[in-house]
């Protein structure tokens, strides 16, 4: 497919605007990194490391495995683990299997992920050896199609002594007991073989993953997505990032053999996270951080402070929480952050003000893009450089990318630049559809000029410098006495507020506007505030009709997993009082 150049004078200087063969499969990044860089470290857990050549031959064996229990091409298994070192060697294992992955949330619940399992079909499942998600995955695969269950414990990651004593003093966690016929991690990798089943891909059809999204705002659906969705993003995310090395050369890209670390906050059972982090150090041959919990430490985010203090990463993916987490941690002028270069945000909008907080306390760059599960996941992204990054945009679609704005109303006709309706996206990376769901799948599509696009649900608009600006969600927004309201707009105004460190808005029912604004509060540690400071900030700074007609101070505002604030939540508990 080739689109038309993007309508801008700021395009990148050096990056192209068309990516080609993408077409190959997703486990060929670990087999090239494998070759090229054997003995380069990968994965990074608790001071013990993995080269790419180890993550292959566990790859490979994990494969065969697979393999000789009977799964065939096609079949779903299911990856139920935080970000520990044993997830890249299980996530290829299964794509080199010809099977398709199925990352769950290692938070949810056991009904979450009975429902998850069931849906999907899973006949595998590898989960981790804990008191709190063995028990859960126990529970959750009674009525599923699960047959084998494999347990991962730590030690065999740890380094020695520290597995070691770890294990005599009864710290490395694990499970009471294990139900009859569940495997260990460590047995499956040792009898196996590293010689994986030689199956053909078709990369352009055959599925490699499917992620469940939808569930901050219903029922979780299954993006069906295949090896060539991924492997374009990530080519494109690779050739879209230009960078200052601070050696007098000119920008370039992301250089490789392990001259960069990532530090891998982010869940990787998550596109974003997936795509960013364990994905894009494969295709570098770079370092990679696990960070199975980043809220870990006292305070919370201390421990990977820490992290970053002595691994010295040079690129972190995040979502704007965990930025307002780092710059505002009452700890932080006692670590050393200086090795970051870059970050890229995603998941949720980065207010403007936690951009500049970020920046100023480590010297690194953010650069804002915007995806979804549905577009595995980047669709769009700013310059990564600040002569050209527009904050508060989301900068301009990929390369190979398209983006158009529909009617809020049809999302049929396309709109004006610079008048806002919905976003819709058509590119290499969409998805096939919802696993399971022939009757959901045709309502998010529509077909423009014969090309395929997504309608991804949010309002925004192409401003007149060609940046595309997100407004909000399509379902947040508030109608206030005829007039819209975006709850993000009054979000960034309220983070300007010295003592905020985040907010929630959401709409409540009003029986004389018919909606209106209430606004939900955490405050920055050791700040005290009142509602009438909060309202008269307001008036100075937003329009009346947009200014909260309730304020709730909170300890904490509820995110999600991913990091995303999750105004469902905040909704549903507004209707229940």
């Amino acid at each position: 497919m080739t689109t038309a150049h993007w309508p801008t004078k700021n395009w990148p200087d050096g990056v192209p605007h068309e990516i080609g063969e993408y077409d190959q499969p997703l486990f060929q990044l670990l087999d090239d990194a494998a070759r090229d860089y054997p003995n380069q470290t990968y994965t990074i857990f608790n001071d013990a490391s993995r080269t790419f050549a180890q993550v292959k031959d566990t790859a490979d064996r994990i494969a065969a495995f697979l393999n000789a229990t009977g799964i065939k091409k096609g079949d779903r298994v299911a990856i139920f683990l935080p970000n520990l070192p044993h997830y890249p060697a299980i996530f290829f294992g299964i794509l080199k299997a010809a099977a398709v992955c199925v990352t769950c949330n290692p938070l949810y619940t056991p009904a979450e992920l009975n429902y998850q399992l069931k849906d999907a079909g899973a006949k595998v499942l590898f989960c981790m050896d804990h008191p709190q998600f063995y028990p859960t995955a126990e529970k959750a695969i009674q009525g599923t199609d699960v047959k084998s269950v494999v347990v991962c414990n730590v030690n065999s990651y740890l380094p020695w002594l520290k597995g070691f004593l770890g294990g005599l003093l009864g710290k490395i966690p694990h499970a009471e007991r294990h139900a009859t016929g569940h495997l260990m991690f460590d047995d499956v990798v040792s009898s196996a073989q590293p010689a994986p089943p030689a199956t053909a891909i078709d990369p352009l059809n055959d599925l490699a993953l499917i992620i469940y999204t939808g569930g901050t705002t219903g029922v979780p659906k299954g993006a069906a997505l295949t090896h060539a969705n991924f492997v374009y993003n990530l080519k494109a995310l690779d050739v879209w990032a230009r960078l200052d090395y601070g050696d007098g050369g000119s920008l370039e890209g992301i250089r490789r053999g392990g001259y960069h670390c990532y530090l891998g906050v982010l869940p990787w059972y998550h596109s974003f996270g997936m795509t960013c982090a364990m994905l894009s150090a494969c295709l570098s041959g770079s370092r990679l951080i696990c960070v199975p919990d980043p809220r870990a430490g006292d305070p919370p985010f201390t421990d990977v402070l820490k992290l970053v203090q002595k691994h010295r990463p040079t690129l972190m993916p995040a979502v704007p929480t965990i930025f307002v987490a780092f710059a505002n941690h009452i700890l932080l002028d006692q670590f050393d952050l200086t090795s970051l270069m870059a970050c890229f945000s995603g998941g949720a909008p980065l207010p403007p003000e936690a951009c500049k907080q970020f920046e100023e306390k480590t010297g690194a760059i953010i650069f804002e893009g915007y995806g979804l599960s549905e577009t595995a996941p980047i669709a769009t992204a700013n310059p990564s450089f600040t002569d050209t990054r527009k904050i508060g945009s989301i900068g301009f679609p990929v390369p190979g990318t398209d983006i158009k704005i529909l009617d809020a109303e049809t999302s049929q006709t396309e709109m004006p630049r610079g008048e806002d309706g919905e976003v819709a996206n058509c590119g290499p990376q969409l998805m096939q559809g919802y696993w399971n769901k022939p009757d959901e799948t045709p309502e998010v599509f529509r077909e423009i000029d014969g090309r395929r696009f997504f309608l991804t649900g949010d309002i925004g608009h192409v401003d007149d410098d060609g940046y595309v600006v997100i407004t909000d969600r399509k379902k947040d927004m508030i109608l206030v006495g005829g007039f819209n309201v975006y709850p993000r707009e009054v979000e960034d105004i309220l983070f300007t507020h010295p003592k905020v460190a985040l907010a929630a808005v959401v709409g409540v029912p009003d029986a004389k506007s018919g909606e209106a604004v209430k606004a939900f509060i955490q405050l920055k540690p050791g700040e005290t505030c009142t509602e009438a400071e909060i309202r008269e900030f307001c008036k100075s700074n937003m329009a009346g009709y947009k200014r909260p007609k309730n304020i709730a101070f909170r300890d904490s505002i509820p995110v999600s997993n991913v990091g995303k604030v999750l105004r469902r939540v905040l909704r549903d508990e507004e209707r229940r009082n």
